[in-house]
């Protein structure tokens, strides 16, 4: 995934707008406040709910 930098500053959860960051493997970008992620396709992320996958809230400083 390779989502600039200057995007990632500006995106934001639309349900709880928190600031979300990249997972691990690099597939997704998760919001650091209800653990939600949303899919990259493309290497476009896909902000939408109904695309979003649930996942338990995970502590800020997790990601770099």
């Amino acid at each position: 995934m390779s989502v600039p930098k200057e995007l990632l500053d500006i995106l934001a959860c639309p349900l709880c707008r928190t600031e979300v960051r990249p997972t691990p493997d690099g597939d997704g970008l998760k919001c650091v406040r209800c653990g939600r992620v949303y899919p990259v396709k493309d290497d476009i992320p896909v902000m939408l709910p109904e695309e979003a996958k649930e996942e338990a809230p995970t502590d800020a400083g997790q990601f770099t």
